[in-house]
């Protein structure tokens, strides 16, 4: 099997780790891929439209979303380890061909949305540093992008994305800096549910942006680069437990990024009644309320997120599209390439008839999570199973569990559709 042959290079399926107090953070890297999803320029637009409308009343989605995106996270890493089949792959061996064709190709539909908000992204932040036209810019990020994943290793590319989101963390705490914020009541919000009038688009948005479809795919193929010595039960628990405390790390850093977006967007628009249609109008906006080096480092921060989660989306297409084929994702590979090209240049093309990217952005973010139950529940299905996982199969309360997120993530599509009807 072409599995068995080559998943990554640097795998050393006898190397068994010691698994001291360094040896841990041998295992940090997949997960960070991952959050690098979701703090998206996707994420940026939906985030800064909860904060610029409706203040901190929309950071609970926030912590509700990260809870739901660590346990499905974990629990889709957990199936790469356990069966060394990623997500797709599994769906294509295990599930009827009508099942498994329609959850990757609407996973790849996805795929698209997401490469669309991420390409976008990159290109506005490259019209607000360098004024350099969104579709010109566009075509710079998707060249970048390519650049990077056909020549480079997957190891490096991990370290580029690793100090990429370095970059936008620090990047938003020299923002929060800057502004003054009520904690009390960001607590409050953080732990309140609260549906304000109007709001549903832009929460589903939120959930879309911070529960990805094609980061479920994406972490259960990466997962595996940290492999070693699949026949001993004792490493493969050690493998599960570390990759949680990954998935947690990783997770935690990301519910802080996207909440501080809120947080900037809060004490800064909608605190002074000014109202966010678009990305550069945020930038602007942020000079005179804060400096310029603030709007400079958001653009520059932006950028950042755009290369990095275009990367990250491509990636999953090719994993996706690969599954297809029940074969691994490898960038040597035609399959894979193919996904490559087909996420990156789908999006490239609509990119080009877009209007708003402002609005397309959020838009695209609320495709995905109407994608988002189909993948959890064909999720739990494999994640269940024992021919698939054999004794690592979920336990019933895991299970319960997450049916739990797949029903609250179908209400919320369900409240949704209804929206659109009033």
């Amino acid at each position: 099997m072409k599995r068995l042959k080559n998943i990554f290079k640097n795998i050393d399926r006898g190397y068994k780790p010691r698994f001291g107090a360094f040896e841990i953070l041998k295992f940090i890297g997949p997960g960070l891929l991952v959050t690098v999803g979701f703090i998206d320029p996707g994420n940026w637009a939906s985030n800064i439209a909860a904060g610029a409308h409706f203040g901190y009343q929309l950071l609970w989605m926030v912590t509700l979303s990260t809870l739901m995106l660590i346990i499905l996270q974990h629990n889709v890493a957990h199936l790469g380890i356990a069966s060394g089949l990623c997500l797709s792959e599994a769906a294509t061996l295990y599930t009827p061909k009508v099942v498994s064709r329609g959850l990757l190709y609407s996973a790849m539909a996805a795929s698209i949305s997401t490469s669309l908000a991420e390409i976008m992204g990159g290109a506005i932040a490259l019209n607000m540093l360098f004024q350099i036209p969104i579709p010109i810019g566009a075509l710079l990020v998707v060249i970048f992008v390519v650049i990077m994943l056909f020549t480079n290793s997957y190891r490096f590319i991990e370290k580029l994305i690793v100090g990429f989101v370095s970059i936008i963390g620090l990047s938003f705490l020299y923002e929060l800096y800057l502004v003054d914020i009520d904690w009390k009541i960001a607590t409050m919000s953080w732990v309140t549910p609260s549906i304000p009038e109007g709001s549903i688009l832009i929460i589903m948005s939120v959930l879309g942006a911070v529960v990805m479809p094609h980061n479920l795919f994406l972490h259960s193929e990466i997962i595996q680069s940290r492999q070693w010595n699949l026949e001993d039960d004792k490493i493969i628990k050690k493998q599960l437990d570390y990759e949680f405390f990954d998935t947690l790390f990783s997770m935690i850093i990301g519910w802080a990024i996207n909440s501080s977006m809120i947080l900037l967007a809060a004490t800064t628009f909608f605190k002074n009644g000014l109202v966010v249609h678009e990305l550069p109008q945020a930038q602007s906006l942020l000079s005179p309320l804060l400096g310029s080096h603030a709007a400079v480092i958001f653009a520059a921060a932006l950028l950042f997120a755009g290369a990095a989660s275009t990367i990250t989306s491509a990636m999953a297409g090719g994993t996706i599209f690969a599954g297809l084929f029940a074969e691994p994702y490898d960038i040597k590979d035609n399959h894979s390439r193919i996904g490559i090209g087909i996420s990156l240049v789908g999006a490239l093309i609509i990119i080009l008839f877009i209007g708003n990217p402002f609005k397309a952005l959020v838009l695209s973010q609320m495709v995905l999570s109407i994608q988002l139950p189909f993948t959890i529940f064909v999720q739990i299905y494999l994640t269940s199973s024992g021919k698939v996982m054999g004794k690592y199969a979920n336990k019933k309360r895991t299970t319960i569990t997450m049916l739990i997120i797949g029903c609250i993530v179908t209400f919320l599509n369900i409240l949704l559709f209804i929206s659109f009807f009033r």
